[in-house]
This record gives structure tokens, C-alpha cells and sequence, in this order.
């Protein structure tokens, strides 16, 4: 049986004995899949939704340019994970699945990398399961996770108190090492060999989901982690095409996955009911 990791844990177990281990391609989120930090992203629609204020949302913009240019180190993502848990204190849970529902596909759509898409595709057709691994909040990677037809997805998780409003703590941080051993759990409940699977990630601060795998890829690496990838012989990608999904619905691909197919028509059909709604609105307005 598949094990999927989905923000609440490991859902299934493995077969018994004798059952053929599994190979699996684990994918990082930010600028890995996709070109920028998810959190960032969200800043516009989280401020929309009356979460944070046009400051904050300045200051999510400088943190994503300093994480371009000079990548995330240990102590400079754990400053951004407090700052993020003191920021979310008394947030409501449910709100920010809903502004997250409603946003996902103009917030994170037009920047998938396409070059990560192709990788996805060719581990599909190879037999391989996908997970997507993020220290990104659950209620951003789930969702982007289906989107995208991944197996599943381990990501952070706040904890809540009685009424579902986040308390600035957590319950799980998909960080550093805590991702490799997120990985070496699911491994172990879903039946994937490790050494057979694949990981891919841009920054210096994954390195043990890197080395937790038998085919590390670099990708858009920070100048520390291209370093190591260089004295370990790893291969290395530059990752520069976003693309939109609906657009790769009309291209001459000859191979589309089902997946990705219905990630398109969601694509579309959302967009179709966006103008249905707004000639709706203006139809009732005259």
C-alpha cells in the first residue's frame, strides 16, 4: 500500500514481505518548483484577505529578494520561520485554507517552473511516486500538491488551540534535517527505497533530504550548495522557464499526464467561472 504523507501523517503502511520497495522523486517547493518563496507569493492575497498589512507585505518582498540573491542559511530561515509563527499568532485555520482555495491558481500558477513539470512527467512515466517537500505551511503545499497530481507532500504544520486559531508554535517544521527524517518515516510506512529514489532541491540548508537519497540534483543551487555539489561529483540544473499549466494544456507535447490534464481543466474552468460570475455581478448591477 502507498503511504502519503498529508500534513496529518502517514495515512497507510506499507505491504508485508516480499513486497518490491518503491522508487520516489522528492521535490523541494521554493525555487525548485516553483520560482520564488511560496510564503512571498501569498503576501498579496493574505493582505487582500485582512491577515497582514502593505508593510508586511514589503517586508515578505525585501526577505524574497535577499533569498534569491543570496540564498537561505540556517540562521536566516529560522529568523524567517519565527518572524512567519509571531506574524500567524490568532490567524484562523480554516480562514487561511479558504484564502489559499481561492488564490492557489493565479498566486502559484503562472510561476511553476516548467523544466520541474517535465521532471515530474518523466518520473510518472518511469514508475516513480512524487512528493512534494517544503518547510512551507501545509494549507499552501496540500493544496499545490493535488494541484500538481503529487503522491503526497510533507510540509510544516502550526499547532491550534480549542478554536482553531493558530498559537505561534509548531506542531511540525519540515526543515533541514527534520525533512530527511519526515522522508525516512514515509520511506519506512510506504515502502520506498531511498537509495533507488531521487531528490531535488536549490539551497544549502537541504542537504540531508540531499543525502538521504541515492540521486541528489541540484537545482538553481545557492553558491554554498553548488559548492558541495561540485566536490560530490552531483548533478546540477538551472531551472528558468516558468510556465502557466493551462498553457502547457495547448502545446505539442505529445505526452500529458492525467494529472496534469485535470490540473488544466481546473485552470480553465475556474477562469471560466471568474467571468461568468463577473458578467453575472454586472448583469445584476444594470
Amino acid at each position: 500500500m502507498v503511504g502519503v504523507v498529508d500534513g496529518e501523517g502517514v495515512d497507510s503502511v506499507a505491504g508485508g514481505a516480499g513486497d518490491e520497495l518503491a522508487r520516489a522523486a522528492f521535490f523541494d517547493l521554493d525555487k525548485t518548483v516553483i520560482d520564488r518563496a511560496s510564503i512571498a507569493a501569498f503576501g498579496r492575497p493574505f493582505r487582500k484577505g485582512g491577515l497582514i498589512n502593505r508593510r508586511t507585505v514589503l517586508r515578505a518582498v525585501a526577505s524574497q529578494l535577499i533569498y534569491l540573491h543570496l540564498g537561505a542559511d540556517e540562521q536566516r530561515l529560522a529568523r524567517m520561520s519565527q518572524t512567519m509563527l509571531r506574524l500567524t499568532k490568532g490567524w484562523e485555520r480554516e480562514r487561511v485554507r479558504q484564502i489559499v482555495r481561492e488564490t492557489l491558481l493565479e498566486t502559484i500558477e503562472p510561476i511553476i517552473y516548467a523544466e520541474a513539470l517535465d521532471l515530474m512527467e518523466r518520473h510518472r512515466l518511469a514508475g516513480d511516486r512524487v512528493y512534494l517537500v517544503s518547510a512551507s505551511p501545509e494549507e499552501i503545499v496540500l493544496p499545490l500538491a493535488e494541484l500538481l497530481g503529487a503522491d503526497g507532500a510533507i510540509a510544516s504544520r502550526g499547532m491550534t488551540d480549542d478554536t482553531d486559531h493558530y498559537t505561534g508554535e509548531m506542531a511540525l517544521y519540515a526543515y533541514g534535517p527534520g525533512k530527511a527524517e519526515a522522508m525516512r518515516e514515509l520511506a519506512a510506512s510506504a515502502g520506498i527505497d531511498l537509495q533507488a529514489s531521487t531528490a531535488y532541491s536549490d539551497s544549502v540548508t537541504d542537504l540531508p533530504m540531499l543525502e538521504s537519497v541515492g540521486r541528489a540534483v541540484v537545482v538553481n543551487a545557492d553558491r554554498a550548495l553548488a559548492k558541495v555539489a561540485r566536490e560530490r561529483g552531483w548533478e546540477e540544473r538551472q531551472f528558468t522557464k516558468p510556465v502557466r499549466i493551462a498553457n502547457r494544456m495547448t502545446r505539442t507535447a505529445p505526452v500529458v499526464t492525467t494529472s496534469l490534464a485535470l490540473a488544466g481543466a481546473v485552470v480553465l474552468i475556474w477562469r471560466h467561472g471568474q467571468r461568468t460570475r463577473s458578467t453575472a455581478t454586472f448583469s445584476a448591477a444594470a
